[in-house]
């Protein structure tokens, strides 16, 4: 029987990656088993490089942890070595997308589900947000549409002032 101390332990663990899964705008799930210490380094630091926190974390306390948010159909995922990706609020595809990247690349790492806004996400669903653009790249396509109209009209009423500024010089050269 664990002592007290280490049953408080393990439940501040579970609360805190309640926390990160809750603060977190995308929650990765992959198995790690069989990669080399070289290629975990490589996947870690690209990961950092774009605000991805990349956790390995006791099946057992993460089972708890989204079970107790309701998340209970990944019981049957934890098993084995897995690692748990949290993307930054700021950009929810990154975790996705670099480890689907590394996925395709490296057999050893296997996707194995995820949540996107509080809703829980199979592999499939991983690989479409994988797929979806970055959140400044869907900022840029939306000022660019936005921007598309205002600068259609700037091109109208220079079209028609520069069109109206062409009859008022000929008119007065005809008076002239």
């Amino acid at each position: 029987m664990a002592s007290k101390a280490i049953m408080t332990m393990k439940e501040q663990l579970v609360e805190e990656i309640k926390q990160k899964i809750q603060n977190s705008s995308s929650v990765v799930i992959v198995g790690y088993q069989g990669m080399t210490a070289e290629q975990d380094t490589a996947l870690r630091a690209e990961l950092r490089k774009s605000g991805v926190e990349y956790k390995v974390l006791k099946n057992r306390l993460v089972r708890i942890a989204l079970n107790e948010l309701g998340y209970t159909e990944f019981d049957s995922l934890l098993e084995g070595p897995n690692a748990v990706a949290f993307s930054p609020a700021s950009d929810p595809v990154a975790a996705a997308k670099i480890l689907c990247e590394t996925a395709s690349k490296n057999k050893m790492l296997v996707l194995k589900a995820g949540i996107v806004d509080g809703v829980a996400i199979d592999v499939n669903g991983v690989k479409e947000l994988a797929s979806l653009p970055s959140k400044e790249v869907l900022v840029a396509k939306v000022l660019g549409m936005l921007q598309a109209p205002i600068t259609g009209f700037v091109r109208v009423l220079n079209g028609t002032i520069g069109g109206l500024a062409i009859a008022l010089k000929a008119i007065a050269d005809k008076q002239n």
